[in-house]
């Protein structure tokens, strides 16, 4: 399988690119420790491990090209974001997680509080901090509308009060953008409000979830009268909704680009060792799994374009989820079809890793909105079809 080609968007980006390129050449064994997950000492070891690569690459600028250079970045567009992604995949290096959720809350925190950006994205950056993402409750999910987590104005401050979950590496974050409902209890999505909570602060506790994969990525996060000051506010009183579709284009659209990265290398590995000594029914799946990495990433390049250019994809980023959940999970299938024994029963750290990966991929389809979900809006807002009849199908005769 060749390599994976470099988002290509002007001459500029070019020359980003190969720099880069050309830099990580010549960094040796300084970076083999990134090239693979720790053997030991689970999460927390590969959480300090990001934070080295991420200090690396920020001391050599790469990783603040495409931020804004008041908020501590190099300036650019987003695609400079994307090269960085594509460039350490195709390097053989493991893409840190932290750069998940800095492409989720970082874009949010420049574009609706950018005094929080100048605070908290240079130590992001510099794999000082890390955050939290609190959108998902116990009985709210994909509605986001119907939240129960509720915040009042007390002078100068919020007090902030509720329950969130699936916090990717929450028990690890410093800070939390939490969406809460600041209006009444039946104004859905017109009253609820975006806030930056520091998870240090009086009564906030923080909690891993064990997950089916023996790793705890996720955390759940409770808010007992926590005083957030007015400062962390993230855009406008009872705003939060714009702010979170605003996070949604980011969250689905520069993640799966950074995913699709990530996801080509592995198919790489897979291809190469199956390459002797497997079957037909491998060599289909990883022609399947390359089928559907193909689809992702010519869309997702072309979403990436469309955020450097400052567009709103709007209800159209429903289809990068949709096509990433899709990889994701052929890619997988792809790796437990060529390598079955090591991914159920090996005990080394590559087969934990990939038995982690595995489990990890069969969730796609649900978090950050169930993929059931995203084609209901493809459905209604993007094909514009008729909606279902009283027997639960789509009329197609409209």
């Amino acid at each position: 399988m060749t390599a994976i080609p470099t988002v290509r968007a002007g001459s500029a980006v070019r020359v980003h690119a190969a720099a880069l390129r050309e830099w990580l050449g010549r960094q040796g064994s300084d970076l083999d420790r990134y090239r693979s997950r720790p053997a030991s000492g689970g999460l927390a070891a590969a959480v300090a491990q990001d934070r080295g690569l991420l200090r690396m690459l920020h001391d050599a600028g790469w990783s603040r090209a495409g931020w804004p250079e008041q908020a501590g970045g190099l300036g650019g567009s987003a695609t400079l974001r994307a090269v960085l992604y594509d460039e350490l995949a195709a390097a053989g290096i493991e893409v840190p997680e932290a750069f998940v959720i800095l492409e989720t809350l970082g874009p949010v925190l420049t574009a609706y509080a950018p005094d929080l950006a100048v605070r908290h994205l240079p130590t992001y950056l510099a794999g000082e901090e890390l955050w939290g993402q609190g959108f998902s409750e116990p009985e709210a999910g994909s509605d986001l509308a119907s939240l129960r987590t509720w915040a009042r104005v007390d002078g100068d401050s919020f007090v902030l009060s509720g329950q969130k979950v699936w916090t990717t590496l929450g028990q690890f974050a410093s800070h939390a953008a939490v969406l809460a409902r600041t209006g009444p209890p039946d104004s859905g999505h017109r009253g609820l409000s975006m806030l930056w909570v520091d998870l240090a602060a009086p009564g906030v506790t923080v909690a891993p979830i064990a997950a089916a994969s023996g790793r705890d990525e996720f955390a759940e996060m409770f808010f007992d009268g926590v005083r957030v000051p007015r400062s962390g506010l993230v855009g406008e009183l009872d705003g939060g909704w714009a702010v979170a579709m605003y996070l949604l284009q980011y969250e689905r659209g520069m993640y799966a680009w950074l995913r699709q990265a990530v996801l080509h290398r592995r198919l790489a590995e897979t291809a190469a060792a199956a390459a002797d000594r497997a079957g037909p029914v491998a060599h289909a799946a990883i022609g399947a799994a390359y089928l559907a990495l193909t689809s992702l990433r010519a869309r997702s390049r072309t979403t990436v374009a469309r955020l450097a250019a400052g567009e709103n994809p709007g209800p159209e980023i429903s289809v990068d989820k949709i096509l990433l959940s899709r990889a994701e999970q052929a890619v997988y299938d792809a790796v437990l079809a060529t390598r079955q024994e090591a991914l159920l029963v090996g005990d080394g750290p590559e087969e934990t890793a990939l038995r982690e990966e595995w489990f990890y991929s069969r969730a796609t389809s649900v978090f950050g909105g169930a993929v059931e979900v995203q084609r209901d809006i493809v459905a209604d807002r993007v094909l514009r079809l008729p909606r279902a009849g009283a027997n639960g199908e789509r009329d197609g005769r409209g």
